[in-house]
């Protein structure tokens, strides 16, 4: 798995800063730390940052050196949408990054289509991952797409069935697993560490990251050339926020800006040790066994890239914090019913962080919250009994509910 055909990158480790000129089947360093592809020449300009639409218009910024190799089903470009009727605060204005609009319904589509790619560039025959979901629906897809095959690994009883459905219909093999999500990742990973025909396509995948930073390269875009004051997002294994961040700190590193936003993690309550972390102030996170949430999609007890996302939040001037199960419930009605954005219950943790932080937001802000999967992918949590609802036979009955 050599990087010498991606001539301008590096590999390196983010907690020791080994560089690596052969990608390492696990996709982990030596010392057990999160690999991250730096771009060390060739840096994108103005004029050729963006050459289509969605994740693949940023090639320029993205390792990839065969276009032709390239798998994708025309994920990102996805919408910014300024809320109307949900109110921060005064001059503050709130805008939701709806990646339930990508292919398989979540923001894994970004990332996978990268790291899909790089497994065709190399010739992987067979993708691998453990998920809560979103991965399993994603990874089954772009498999599919790339003609290669797919193995998820999902823990038994805590996965939501219209991700469990896709990762199905797409043609997967799925398997499930006694214990947790970090359980499943730990199997998977024993397996995975010395057969070159896998490919690991979890959040630990570099790859993976380098498209999911392009959401951060479209909000710039799409709020005018502008970098947001805030972003807002939910961490389950903490590769998002730190994409996001990587994707802004890049804007800025390129001088297309000279501003980064302040990054605000959000985990439920039930599933919070970076939250735990963050606020004792220490060096080493403490894992959580048997997390509990509502949340499926952030139900993980060990992120893998809670370094990163430390980081993340501390360059920025950020912070984690956690909301409750009744918290992010009440955010995702609120935000269904009163902007027409219906998402799974880990796309409403930034809300209920928002209602919580509204105070303390300085007049003026511009504040971006990430939705990372549609509603339809978790339908379970919201209860409806068909048989309750009103019951007509004729239009003089219908006229009492007009």
């Amino acid at each position: 798995m050599l990087l010498r055909d991606h001539e301008n990158w590096l590999l390196r480790c983010f907690d020791c800063g080994r560089e690596y000129d052969r990608e390492p089947v696990s996709s982990r360093c030596e010392c057990g730390g999160v690999l991250e592809l730096v771009l060390t020449d060739g840096f994108p300009r103005a004029g050729d940052f963006r050459s289509g639409r969605g994740v693949w218009g940023y090639s320029k910024a993205l390792p990839v050196s065969d276009e032709s190799k390239i798998v994708t089903i025309n994920e990102g470009n996805t919408p910014l949408i300024m809320a109307e009727n949900i109110r921060v605060s005064e001059r503050t204005e709130l805008f939701i990054k709806n990646e339930g609009q990508n292919p398989t319904g979540s923001f894994k589509d970004r990332g996978m289509t990268v790291a899909v790619t790089r497994a065709k560039e190399i010739g992987a025959k067979t993708l691998v991952c453990a998920s809560t979901g979103n991965t399993s629906a994603s990874a089954s897809a772009y498999a599919a797409r790339g003609g290669m095959k797919a193995v998820v690994l999902v823990p038994a009883g805590k996965i939501a069935g219209g991700k469990l459905v896709q990762a199905i219909v797409h043609g997967a093999k799925v398997i499930r697993v006694s214990g947790d999500f970090d359980r499943a990742l730990e199997l998977m990973m024993q397996e995975a560490k010395d057969r070159e025909e896998l490919y690991v396509v979890n959040s630990i995948n570099p790859f993976r990251i380098e498209g999911q930073k392009t959401g951060a390269f479209e909000i710039f875009e799409q709020l005018g050339s502008k970098v947001p004051d805030y972003v807002i997002l939910p961490v389950g294994n903490a590769g998002n926020i730190s994409a996001y961040w990587k994707g802004f700190s890049e804007l800025k590193r390129w001088g297309f800006t000279d501003k980064t936003p302040r990054m605000i993690g959000v985990q439920a309550a039930g599933a919070s040790p970076l939250v735990q972390l963050f606020q004792s102030g220490k060096d080493r996170l403490v894992r959580w066994d048997n997390p509990e949430t509502v949340a499926s999609a952030i139900r993980i007890g060990n992120p893998v890239s809670w370094r990163k996302a430390l980081d993340a939040v501390n360059a920025s001037g950020g912070q984690l914090l956690s909301v409750t199960d009744e918290e992010i419930l009440a955010a995702q009605r609120n935000l269904a019913s009163r902007e027409g954005i219906f998402v799974e219950p880990a796309s409403a943790a930034p809300l209920a962080a928002i209602e919580r932080l509204k105070d303390s937001l300085p007049r003026g802000s511009i504040v971006v919250a990430i939705a990372t999967g549609s509603g339809l992918k978790d339908q379970g949590v919201v209860k409806v009994d068909s048989e309750k609802l009103p019951l007509i036979s004729d239009a003089r009955e219908l006229e009492d509910y007009l």
